[in-house]
C-alpha cells in the first residue's frame, strides 16, 4: 500500500528501542513507515482543554495529543505506562508479544546482603518498594530516578546494595549486568514488559494495519492486569501489582495491593480456562476490595505527598527525572490554550511587517490558513522556538529578541515603515504595542489564540513555584498566596512574579529544563547550609 504511517515516540533511548521494533514488524508486512520522535507537549497546542480529552498519563500526554492533531498516526507506548483509561478517540491498536515480565535485582557486589538485617535498596517504584519492605521490613530503601543508564550510573556510585530495575527495560537496552537476578517473588506492574501500539478509533485503515501484529495471547494476559488495575486504582497512586499468564489453555492469575510502607499485603490469585476469563479482572478485584483493600486505598488516597516543587507547566517524563532525590515535583498546566479561527480578511493583501511572539499564535495561523496563504513581507517574533517553528513552516524571519519589549525597541530603531501587524493573545502584555504606538508605528492587532486560566490550590508543603509566563503567575494567584519562591523561565515572566512573591529566581536560558535547573540548586544549597 500507498501510506507512510508516521510512528510516534519519545526520545529517550528506550522509547526510541520499542518505536524501531514496531516499525521493524510493520515493514516486514511490506507497510512504508517513518519514525516522528517527539519532546514534549508545550510545544503542542489542542483546540480543546486536555482534561476534556481525558488526557492524563505524565508518560504519554505528549504523544496523545500529536495524535490527536493528526501530526502522528499511531503511538507507541510501554503499556504498563499508560493510563487505563485512554484519551477521548484514541483506541489500543494492538499489543505485542510480551517481553519478561520480571523485576530485576542489580546488586553492587554480592547477594549475601539478602540475608542480612541491614541493606539498602533503590527505586522510584511505589510498588517495588512496598513488595521489597514487606519481604525485608529492615531495609532502607531509597528513591532513584532517571532513565536506565543514569540510575544505573547512580547504583555505581552511591553506597547502596542493589536497585531495582524492569527486566525489559535493560534487556531491550542489552544493558543488563551479570551482577543482576530476576525477583520472581516480586509481582511486577500490570502489562510490564508489554509495548503497546495505540491510534485514532477514527482511523479505521491505520488501525487494519495495526491489528496485523497484534500479539492475541500478550493482548488477553494484559486486558486482564490492567482491568484489574483500574478497578483497584480509582484514581490513586498504589502499590498494585498484576500478573497473568497463559499455560495448557488455563489463565493463571495473580494480584497484590499494599500499603506503601509493606506493612498490609493483600493477595489473590485464581485459575481460569481461555475463554471463561472475562470476569476474572473483576472478581480478583472484589476479592481484594472485601479482604480490606477499600479501607487501604481510602487511606493511600489521604496520604500526604509533601510535594515541595510545583510547576505550572505539566512535565514530560524526561523532565521529571530531571530532579534531583531532594525535590518532590509536582505539576499542571495553570493556562489552556485555544487557538481561534482567524478571517481571511487579515490576510488578504501582503503585511509588510509581522509581529509574533508565541508558538500558539504560529499554531492558530497555520490552522486557519495554508502557508502560501500567508504572504508576509517581515516577520519578527519573540524566542528561538517561535522563530524555528516560522522559520520551518511559514518562512524567514527577519530578526527575534528574547522578550517583547526588546523587539519593540528593535523595531522602533531599525523596522522599515509605520505599521506592524501583531497576531496575539487575549492576555497579551501592554508592553510592546505601547512602545511602538509612542513611537508613531502603528499596530493592528489580531487575537490569534485565548489564554485562559485554569488554576488550582497546591499543596501548603510546596516551598516554590515553577512559572513560564506572566499568565500562568496570574493564573496562579486565582487559587493561591504568594508564599516561598518564585522560580522563573524569563525576564518578562519574573517582573509579573515579582508583584506578588518577595523572593523571584530567574533560569539562566529559557527553558523548562533551565528552571529545573534552578530548583535542583536551589535545593542542594539548602541541603548544604
Amino acid at each position: 500500500m500507498s501510506k507512510t504511517i508516521r510512528i510516534g515516540t519519545r526520545d529517550s533511548e528506550l522509547a526510541l528501542y520499542q518505536a524501531k521494533v514496531v516499525q521493524k514488524l510493520l515493514e516486514e508486512k511490506g507497510h512504508k513507515t517513518i519514525l516522528v520522535p517527539l519532546k514534549s507537549t508545550g510545544d503542542i497546542v489542542l483546540n480543546k482543554p486536555l482534561y476534556e480529552l481525558g488526557i492524563t498519563g505524565i508518560f504519554t500526554r505528549t504523544l496523545d495529543i500529536a495524535m490527536l492533531n493528526h501530526d502522528i498516526d499511531i503511538a507507541v507506548h510501554s503499556l504498563k505506562d499508560v493510563p487505563t483509561i485512554l484519551p477521548k478517540g484514541i483506541v489500543q491498536g494492538a499489543v505485542l508479544k510480551r517481553g519478561n515480565i520480571r523485576d530485576t535485582l542489580v546488586f553492587k557486589k554480592n547477594e549475601e546482603f539478602l540475608a542480612s538485617k541491614n541493606g539498602t535498596i533503590a527505586t522510584g517504584s511505589l510498588r517495588r518498594r512496598a513488595q521489597w519492605l514487606n519481604r525485608y521490613p529492615t531495609h532502607n530503601v531509597v528513591d532513584l530516578r532517571g532513565n536506565v543508564n543514569t540510575r544505573l550510573q547512580k547504583l555505581e556510585d552511591n553506597d547502596w546494595d542493589g536497585a531495582i530495575f524492569a527486566a525489559a527495560g535493560i534487556g531491550r537496552l542489552n544493558l543488563r549486568p551479570e551482577n543482576s537476578i530476576n525477583l520472581e517473588w516480586m509481582v511486577p506492574a500490570p502489562a510490564q514488559g508489554a509495548i503497546m501500539v495505540a491510534v485514532l478509533d477514527e482511523d479505521e485503515e491505520t488501525k487494519n494495519i495495526i491489528s496485523e501484529i497484534n500479539h492475541e495471547e500478550t493482548e488477553i494476559c494484559t486486558t486482564i492486569e490492567r482491568t484489574f488495575l483500574n478497578k483497584l486504582e480509582g484514581g490513586c497512586s498504589a502499590p498494585i501489582g498484576g500478573s497473568a499468564y497463559i499455560k495448557n489453555d488455563e489463565i493463571h492469575f495473580h494480584g497484590v495491593l499494599l500499603s506503601k510502607d509493606g506493612t498490609k499485603k493483600i493477595e489473590v490469585k485464581r485459575t481460569k480456562p481461555v475463554g471463561e476469563h472475562y470476569d476474572l479482572a473483576e472478581w480478583a478485584a472484589e476479592y481484594i476490595i472485601e479482604r480490606g483493600g477499600k479501607r487501604l486505598m481510602d487511606q493511600l488516597k489521604d496520604e500526604d505527598k509533601q510535594v515541595n516543587i510545583y510547576s505550572t507547566k505539566s512535565f514530560t517524563e524526561d523532565q521529571r527525572f530531571l530532579f534531583n532525590e531532594k525535590v518532590t515535583p509536582e505539576s499542571s498546566d495553570f493556562i489552556k490554550i485555544s487557538l481561534n479561527r482567524i478571517h481571511p480578511r487579515f490576510v488578504k493583501n501582503e503585511i509588510e511587517n509581522v509581529v509574533i511572539t508565541s508558538k500558539n499564535a504560529v499554531e492558530a495561523l497555520l490552522t486557519s490558513f495554508s502557508p502560501i496563504e500567508l504572504k508576509f513581507k517581515n516577520i519578527y517574533c519573540v524566542g528561538r522556538r517561535t522563530k524555528k517553528l516560522i522559520e520551518k513552516r511559514i518562512g524567514k524571519v527577519k530578526h527575534s529578541e528574547k522578550n517583547a519589549k526588546k523587539l519593540a525597541n528593535y523595531l522602533v530603531e531599525y523596522m522599515e515603515g509605520t505599521e506592524v501587524t501583531y497576531f496575539c493573545s487575549n492576555l497579551r502584555l501592554d508592553d510592546l504595542p505601547s512602545i511602538l504606538e509612542n513611537n508613531n508605528i502603528k499596530v493592528n492587532e489580531i487575537e490569534a489564540y485565548q489564554t485562559k486560566y485554569d488554576s488550582l490550590k497546591v499543596p501548603e508543603s510546596v516551598e516554590g513555584v515553577m512559572f513560564y509566563s506572566p499568565s500562568t503567575v496570574q493564573s496562579y494567584k486565582k487559587e493561591n498566596i504568594a508564599n516561598g519562591i518564585a522560580f522563573c523561565i524569563g525576564d518578562t515572566t519574573a517582573k509579573e512574579a515579582s508583584k506578588h512573591f518577595k523572593d523571584v529566581r530567574i533560569a539562566k536560558v529559557p527553558t523548562v529544563e533551565s528552571v529545573i535547573e534552578l530548583v535542583n540548586d536551589y535545593f542542594l544549597r539548602k541541603q548544604e547550609s
